[in-house]
């Protein structure tokens, strides 16, 4: 039975207050855990956007759980890895990556290979003819601008712009490649926007329908505090949520902790009701539904 507007509100709110106590579930393999009470959505379906943003930031923060800004590989291997995971899967990038090092040792070595060799080592990506070459200019201007060592560090003392500048104007290198470096290695308050936080985005309702990939980097930094550490949570819990649930087709909606506000829900189910909200998880559960990935 579908409830009007005011009474699922109530309910909804009586449901949030009873999971203010801890409760114990027992998970697919029997484990015992408690579970921390879900914040309330302090956003609707018709809230502005700044609002829906941060909504969804609190959420998934709870159900994803808070991760400290620590970076996940060196500063090096961040941007030839993002380089190479171009259309790739992660499984084809690792392999591209550690044979084209197992093949000519370090980056000097790399610089100095045939660039059909290159190609030949890194052939597990999608375009390794395009993606040797660019390599190679990457690491001569790394190299031009330290004087010789192929190291990145210098980028934590420049002002976001010009590291920002100094990035994309690398061939291969776009918003996505230099955010990611600046946010994960060097904490810049920058936010890295793939297809997976770009389609949360759009269908929760926080970013328009029209607006690409490249325009919602500005776009949705300026809906967020200008913190590492909150857009570092905020790019890595929706980029799990697009992967994991918010599938590109056949989302988890039944699953997904963003249905109280999320446009996309309210398009295809509804409002969602008391009994709805009651039924969805308060947090990710790997012990059920797998590890999430890197």
């Amino acid at each position: 039975m579908q409830l009007n507007k005011p009474v699922a509100v109530l309910a909804a709110g009586f449901f949030y207050g009873i999971l203010a106590q801890p409760v114990v579930l027992h998970n697919l393999a029997r484990h015992r855990r408690v579970q921390r009470a879900m914040p309330a959505p302090a956003a609707t379906y018709a809230s502005p956007a700044a609002e829906k943003a941060w909504a969804d930031h609190v959420i998934l923060d709870h159900f994803y759980g808070h991760l400290p800004p620590e970076p996940r590989r060196t500063p090096m291997r961040e941007l030839v890895s993002t380089i190479l995971s171009h259309r790739t899967t992660h499984a084809d990038e690792e392999l591209a990556y550690d044979r084209m090092l197992e093949t000519f040792g370090d980056w000097p070595g790399v610089l100095a290979a045939p660039t059909a060799e290159l190609a030949h080592a890194i052939r597990t990506t999608r375009w390794p003819d395009t993606q040797a070459p660019r390599i190679q200019e990457i690491l001569r201007r790394i190299q031009a601008e330290t004087g010789g060592p192929f190291d990145l560090d210098f980028l934590a003392d420049w002002p976001l712009e010009r590291a920002m500048a100094w990035l994309t104007e690398m061939p291969g290198i776009g918003l996505k490649t230099a955010s990611l470096l600046l946010l994960f290695n060097y904490h810049k308050p920058v936010l890295p926007v793939d297809t997976h936080v770009h389609r949360v985005a759009q269908r929760v309702g926080f970013l328009g329908p029209k607006v690409s990939v490249e325009k919602a980097h500005a776009v949705l930094l300026a809906l967020l505090p200008a913190d590492a550490e909150t857009l570092f949570n905020f790019h890595k819990h929706n980029y799990w949520h697009g992967q994991q649930i918010c599938f590109f087709l056949r989302p988890n909606c039944p699953r997904c902790p963003l249905k109280g506000f999320c446009n996309y829900y309210l398009e295809h189910y509804g409002e969602a009701t008391a009994e709805a909200l009651a039924a969805t998880p308060t947090q990710w559960d790997p012990a059920a539904w797998g590890k999430l990935p890197h």
